[in-house]
């Protein structure tokens, strides 16, 4: 593709995230699929999808048409999120959630359920996530680790080029501890970074930063996860490159 046309297409996204309310997104999509083309990812781990927002923009905002594997626990949401992927063949739905043991645990169901998590809000949360980030019930959830799974998702499937993308509400570090070994298969890493963290036990950005380089993945582009919290940044996204890809 041409520079000009290049610049093109990134104005219109640009409108047409503005036009619908998402400009903070633009940054996230930019990043996604420059990422998601240049080192040819043939699969994509959703882990707390949600209702599909992610995969939802990885498809029509990235451009992205390979294989989706999503992971969400709640399940109420889980319902829609099997609606949403029902019309795509390459996306795939499970009611189930990563962590660092297989087995089953207590999930968090919480007042505005994108906060519902294995983790339990923290007393010293900003004053704007106190009546949303609230445990309303709990459900028993199917955990499995990522390094039990990936064989058995690579045998259905045939991928061999993932790459890892979490929202699990403070939790994500325990994902990646659960991938084990077969972290280093992932191409690249997505991950929330909490700056002032809204779950007990919550790993800081710094934390989770050096966790990720001791282990070869190296910062690729930082943005935040939403629109923001004026003046102070409450949590952002990070996506990382296996150093393996970049290497001298």
């Amino acid at each position: 593709m041409s520079r000009h046309l290049r610049e093109l297409r990134d104005r219109w996204l640009a409108t047409r995230l503005a036009l619908t309310g998402r400009v903070h997104q633009y940054p996230e999509v930019q990043a996604l699929r420059r990422f998601l083309s240049t080192f040819a990812v043939d699969c994509l781990f959703d882990v707390g999808a949600n209702r599909g927002q992610y995969a939802t923009m990885a498809r029509k905002d990235a451009g992205y048409r390979g294989l989706i594997l999503s992971f969400e626990p709640n399940p109420e949401v889980f319902a829609e999120l099997q609606r949403h992927a029902a019309g795509d063949r390459n996306w795939h739905v499970f009611n189930m959630a990563l962590s660092d043991f297989d087995g089953t645990a207590q999930f968090n169901i919480m007042a505005a359920d994108q906060f519902s998590s294995l983790k339990t809000p923290s007393g010293a949360q900003d004053e704007i996530f106190a009546q949303r980030n609230l445990v309303t019930r709990t459900v028993d959830m199917q955990c499995r680790r990522l390094d039990s799974l990936l064989p058995e998702m690579v045998a259905t499937h045939g991928f061999s080029r993932p790459f890892l993308k979490m929202d699990t509400q403070g939790h994500d570090l325990s994902v990646c501890e659960g991938a084990g070994d077969v972290l280093a298969r992932m191409l690249g890493v997505q991950t929330e970074l909490g700056i002032r963290p809204i779950y007990e036990g919550g790993t800081g950005y710094r934390a989770m930063i050096d966790w990720l380089e001791a282990r070869d993945f190296l910062p690729s582009a930082f943005f935040a996860n939403n629109k923001g919290h004026f003046p102070l940044l409450v949590e952002m996204d990070g996506i990382f490159v296996n150093r393996t890809l970049v290497a001298a």
